[in-house]
């Protein structure tokens, strides 16, 4: 078994996230290491082990660069924590000042702990604290100390057994990516009711691109997609369609999408928000792709793939398609 001592950072973002936003930041800390966990809607964790040596920084400094990033990128302060696993770290996280980093070095862990508030523990509620200070147990380092013949007593053979690693520092989850989502979409609402069948032709263009962007950064593939169109007396109408091979490609996507916003055919409709839905994803390692003979599709993908790199490294608006340079519609979207 491994003994190499890993160093685990948790991020509490400051700044309210849509979920499209919160995305991002999970692209982006990606960049730095693949073994990121979401701790949404305003967290995150990362194992920075195999990315020290890369980067050729200590833990410290690797956060710090994290932080840069978000803060050059997203304009976002974060708070954050710096341990040897999980629990640590976001407690670390949780006693840090806004903007301030809290490193706990491993051989600082009990130190670090014992004059904390036992309620600091995650694991016990009011009810636990409660009933632990009934004993006069009020610290971790008193927790840690009570024989565990004692603490099973008190709380019972589970939750004591628990409660008594964490009260020595010790928390042996790894960082691991969430579940995939079952599905993924992007909206765009328009500040004024939109009868231009070049702008609405714009606007789903764009919302290709961007759920496009967010199933490479997921590693996903999407099967089926959805259009809906939300009209200025607040109805809609919602149309679905099966892509001919998963994929994650934003011209195989919008060239889906485009076609379903032609078949509605609006030239006079007053059009307020488009939804395009992702459904039916898979890993897209696993997904199905029709072989080409033209050498453009595979440069397209080439493209692709170096614009998704610096979307990561300068931000989302570093690189647009060219068919959506100019002005356009203001909007919101999520």
């Amino acid at each position: 078994m491994s003994t190499r001592r890993r160093h685990i950072a948790h991020l509490h973002l400051h700044a309210r996230l849509t979920e499209e936003q919160y995305g991002h930041i999970i692209e982006l800390v990606s960049g730095i290491t693949p073994h990121v966990q979401a701790v949404p809607p305003d967290a995150v964790q990362l194992d920075l082990t195999s990315a020290l040596r890369y980067f050729d920084m200590s833990p410290y400094e690797a956060v710090h660069m994290v932080k840069m990033r978000l803060k050059a990128l997203y304009d976002i302060d974060c708070s954050a924590g710096l341990a040897g696993n999980r629990m640590l770290a976001a407690m670390a996280a949780d006693a840090s000042a806004p903007e301030a980093t809290t490193w706990v070095p491993a051989e600082r862990a009990a130190q670090w702990l014992a004059p904390r508030p036992v309620a600091a523990l995650p694991g016990i509620g009011r009810s636990t604290a409660a009933t632990l200070g009934k004993y006069g147990l009020h610290t971790i380092g008193q927790l840690a100390e009570l024989p565990p013949a004692t603490l099973q007593r008190l709380l019972g053979s589970a939750q004591a057994r628990l409660l008594a690693e964490r009260a020595r520092g010790h928390d042996p989850r790894p960082v691991v990516a969430a579940e995939p989502a079952e599905h993924l979409s992007v909206d765009q609402v328009l500040d004024r009711d939109c009868l231009d069948p070049a702008e609405q032709h714009r606007a789903v263009l764009g919302l290709a691109d961007r759920l496009g962007q967010r199933l490479r950064g997921q590693g996903q593939a999407a099967g089926r997609l959805t259009l809906t169109v939300r009209y200025a007396d607040r109805t809609s109408t919602t149309r679905t369609r099966t892509l001919p091979e998963s994929t994650g490609h934003s011209p195989a996507l919008a060239g889906t999408a485009l076609a379903l916003l032609a078949g509605l055919g609006l030239q006079r409709a007053r059009v307020r928000a488009f939804t395009v839905r992702a459904d039916d994803l898979r890993p897209a390692a696993a997904a199905h792709r029709q072989l080409s003979l033209d050498p453009g599709a595979d440069r397209a993908r080439a493209v692709e793939a170096a614009a998704d790199k610096a979307r990561r490294r300068f931000g989302p608006g570093a690189v647009r398609p060219g068919t959506l340079a100019g002005a356009g519609p203001q909007v919101t979207g999520r």
